[in-house]
């Protein structure tokens, strides 16, 4: 049995928005969809669709700070704290700020576009 698995190329997620992700552990890079670990770099003025996951989605500000609306109610969070988001329940995350931000996310179960469920797409 394998006691450790050490992380040196995490999959980098292509995106058409500018937004640098790089899953450490989860679907696209170990095919585990029990949890997902990534790093997320979010340039200044970027944005999703509102959704409605069907994980659980941690978050922990490195750098800058990001914006969530979350049921209607806006939060932002800056470098050094973390939110916790429940499931099945509609979020919406960007960084309308001038200074991109440096953040890992955690989902449970793993992150994937099937649990998602983006608005509009």
């Amino acid at each position: 049995m394998k006691k450790y698995t050490i992380q040196k190329s995490p999959f980098v997620v292509p995106t058409t928005d500018g937004k640098l992700i790089e899953e450490h552990f989860g679907n696209a890079t170990t095919q585990d969809s029990k949890i997902s670990i990534a790093h997320m770099i979010a340039p200044s003025g970027w944005s999703e669709p509102f959704q409605t996951p069907e994980f659980e989605e941690y978050t922990y500000i490195i750098r800058g700070k990001k914006q969530f609306i979350i049921d209607g109610e806006t939060i932002v969070l800056e470098a050094g704290q973390s939110i916790k988001i429940e499931k099945n329940v509609r979020v919406q995350y960007s960084n309308p700020f001038k200074e991109e931000c440096e953040y890992i996310a955690i989902c449970l179960p793993a992150f994937s576009m099937d649990l998602v469920n983006r608005e509009g797409e």
